[in-house]
């Protein structure tokens, strides 16, 4: 058999000899190329009907108000790192469990699990409503109160989503990321106009997710019997856990400090770019990191895959055209979603983008070692997010600064998570000729 046919590597004596066949590798470029497209497509539909709900609860409802629903969506954010969690848990072993008893065991077990977590975090908000409203300055803590409702069911969502993203069912779990953002548009806009203001904005939210929880079911794949087979580990657990919360603070803490440290009009341009060059994260995650998880989750003995160079060269190619359209179009882009205060911003756009672009190569690789393993590169993330915290702290003077303290640590970060992949590549064993 020639070269070009398959890849033979030699292990050690006496072990079984692996074989990657062109027909195994073209399968696993048809999944996460097929998968990236269906996801960017969903994130495409997703993005416009968040940015249509914004944009409506801000023209509407006026910058008081708008503030408002903010804060419960920065709630929900929070809690999002422990339904993303269980997404990941759940998807990483659905996928290595070839039995769709095993698989169902998963899924049962972890959604058991999933509805003692949300209700628990769910009754602390809704008890709590009062004085975290009074903290920050909501008018209604019913406000709170309805967004506990969705909080009840979120991390059940997480393990759904797992389910589906597990399978390499990508249609399905696309389509679920659509009905929550169609459901948050339409009903968020219907009780806006009924008079129910910021209530009925937040409402939606936890409506939304409700709606998601349902439609669609859940796989009948993983509604079989279940049979034992390879069990989520609390290790794993922790190691999503802590991955989240790194990604929650990396994502969101120089935001808050620079609303901290600066005047309002200057916070509030730096939002702006912020939620701007956050997009590309958003894109590079859901569209193409989900689609690469499970396929490299499913396939950990393998050395020599495409299940990371092709989503690397995706998530490079998309960063490359999002921080050149940054870098030639800031005003206009600026001036198009948030009008004619926001185009004053220079190179600001351009650099966050920059910073927001290594940060997702990061991710990539962070990722893929955890569909393989336990890794310590979530740790690295959550000890990079501290460092962010801190050097902003010291270096702040103006927003450009901030942003080159982003794009310094995000630089770091990239260079350390580099070494497990790189190292593994130099111990690959050498291919048949």
């Amino acid at each position: 058999m020639s070269q070009s046919d398959s890849a033979v590597t030699f292990p050690a004596a006496g072990a079984p000899v692996a074989v990657e066949t062109k027909s195994q590798r073209g399968s696993i470029r048809t999944l996460v190329l097929g998968g990236s497209l269906v996801m960017l497509i969903s994130m495409v539909l997703v993005n416009g009907f968040n940015f249509a709900y914004n944009v409506f609860m801000a023209r509407i409802l006026g910058p008081s108000e708008f503030g408002h629903i903010n804060a419960a969506i920065t709630i929900l954010l929070i809690v999002s790192s422990v339904s993303l969690s269980f997404q990941l848990v759940c998807a990483k072993f659905v996928a290595r469990n070839e039995a769709f008893g095993a698989k169902s065991a998963v899924v049962k077990s972890l959604l058991g699990k999933a509805w003692i977590a949300s209700l628990i975090i769910a009754a602390i908000l809704f008890i709590a409503q009062k004085p975290f409203a009074a903290y920050l300055n909501l008018p209604d803590h019913w406000i709170l109160g309805l967004l506990a409702l969705g909080v009840a069911v979120y991390a059940p969502l997480g393990v759904k989503r797992g389910a589906m993203q597990g399978l390499c069912f990508f249609p399905r779990l696309g389509g679920n990321f659509v009905v929550e953002a169609v459901t948050r548009f339409v009903v968020g806009v219907g009780l806006v106009l009924a008079g129910y203001g910021a209530l009925g904005a937040v409402g939606a939210i936890s409506a939304a997710v409700v709606m998601a929880y349902f439609l669609p079911a859940m796989p009948r794949e993983v509604r079989v019997e279940a049979i034992p087979g390879e069990p989520a580990s609390f290790a794993e657990a922790v190691q999503a856990i802590v991955f989240f919360i790194g990604q929650v603070i990396i994502n969101n803490i120089d935001i808050l400090l620079v609303k901290h440290f600066f005047p309002a009009e200057p916070a509030g341009i730096y939002a702006a770019i912020a939620q701007i060059g956050r997009l590309l994260y958003f894109v590079c995650w859901f569209g193409i990191v989900n689609a690469m998880f499970p396929v490299a989750a499913s396939r950990p003995d393998q050395k020599k895959s495409e299940a990371l160079g092709l989503p690397m060269l995706l998530v490079f190619a998309i960063s490359c055209v999002f921080v050149l359209g940054a870098a030639l179009f800031p005003h206009f882009i600026m001036g198009l979603i948030f009008g004619s205060k926001f185009i004053n911003i220079g190179s600001l756009l351009a650099l966050y983008a920059t910073a927001t672009a290594l940060y997702s190569l990061s991710v990539v690789l962070i990722a893929y070692e955890m569909s393989r393993r336990i890794a310590n590169t979530g740790w690295l993330q959550l000890l990079i997010s501290g460092a962010l915290f801190l050097v902003i702290g010291f270096f702040h003077q103006t927003l450009h600064e901030v942003i080159m303290v982003r794009i310094v640590l995000m630089v770091i970060m990239l260079f350390l998570v580099s070494f497990p992949f790189l190292r593994r590549v130099g111990r690959a064993p050498v291919e048949a000729t």
